[in-house]
């Protein structure tokens, strides 16, 4: 894995560009719109499912501890009398970078990965949550944009070195070999093993600089596409693979 550093403020400065993006899409579908990215989705779906997310987290945060919770997964609103969805989303948004404006990333958090149980946790999940949604949102209303670059390889990243070790991949499988990734538009590659259902990220700055990688399927693309095709939203074809692509579907998270 090559090493990309990322921090509190870039995070909440995805958010900040991709909220509004994301409800600028929302606004422009009518409410019962598909989304053809998630078959059986609405645009309302998009907009509670992640004003769930953003709820979550801030419990998470707000409970100043590391913790389970009662239910470890977030719900969606309800969407009050006189309300809508979009705002529900809109407040939920709000409420979230005001917290997150004054966090400590360092903080105790609960999170459900084999990672740390700190605050910075959400901020890295909720800003892919969010581009991820935006695209989604836009594709609705035929205008779906690229994630931008350095997030889109960052949300590689998440995906390799946090959803997989949590072992989130829709269904089992047993997948063994290494797989490269390439972002050709962000400078950024990744070497993974995988081993039945286990998977080990590599290094490639410190075990592997003078060693054969044996890759046994190399897939190349912009961030977004990478990102994209991990998280099931597009086809893995989109992306110029070479070897046993089959490999490929023990990465896909959704």
């Amino acid at each position: 894995m090559s090493r990309m550093h990322v921090s509190k403020d870039f995070w909440i400065g995805a958010l900040r560009t991709e909220g509004p993006a994301f409800a600028a899409a929302v606004a422009e579908a009518p409410p019962e719109t598909p989304v053809l990215s998630r078959p059986g989705w609405t645009v309302t779906d998009l907009a509670l499912d992640l004003a769930g997310v953003y709820r979550f987290a801030q419990e998470r945060i707000a409970a100043g501890h590391a913790g389970a919770p009662a239910a470890p997964r977030p719900e969606r609103p309800e969407v009050p009398a006189g309300s809508t969805p979009a705002r529900v989303w809109q407040e939920s948004y709000e409420r979230l970078l005001t917290l997150f404006d004054g966090l400590d990333p360092e903080a105790p958090a609960w999170n459900w990965a084999p990672q740390p149980k700190r605050a910075g946790f959400w901020l890295r999940r909720t800003a892919h949550d969010t581009a991820v949604h935006r695209w989604d949102a836009q594709l609705a209303i035929a205008a779906g944009e690229p994630i931008e670059a350095k997030l889109a390889a960052d949300g590689v990243s998440e995906v390799l070195d946090t959803f997989l070790p949590a072992g989130r991949r829709p269904a089992p499988g047993q997948w063994r070999g290494v797989v490269q990734l390439v972002a050709n538009d962000a400078g950024q590659e990744w070497f993974l093993r995988l081993r039945g259902e286990g998977v080990a990220l590599l290094d490639t700055g410190t075990i592997l600089d003078h060693d054969d990688h044996h890759a046994r399927v190399h897939a190349v693309g912009t961030a977004s596409d990478l990102l994209l095709a991990l998280w099931g939203r597009v086809d893995f074809g989109t992306l110029e693979v070479t070897g046993d692509r089959s490999l490929l579907a023990g990465l896909r998270v959704a």
